[in-house]
């Protein structure tokens, strides 16, 4: 059985949409479930960090791709 996984592309967003847009994904998802997100907003690998530590989710993998952030996360 393979595990889905969810993808959300929010390049071109700046704070705090990618946030926001991840958040309200997470909420349609169940627990452990993955989510990959790509964002080009600079400051999203701290962001998207303290808003899983906050949350109670877990960043998997973050990726600086070059032309954008490349992020795993899993739903706690």
């Amino acid at each position: 059985m393979t595990e889905e996984i969810n993808f959300l592309d929010c390049r071109g967003l700046n704070c705090p949409l990618p946030v926001l847009n991840i958040s309200k994904k997470m909420k349609s998802l169940e627990s452990g479930s993955q989510l990959n997100v790509y964002t080009t907003d600079p400051l999203s690998e701290l962001d998207i960090i303290l808003w899983a530590e906050k949350t109670n989710n877990k960043v998997l993998s973050m990726d600086n791709r070059g032309e954008f952030f490349d992020f795993f996360i899993k739903k706690g």
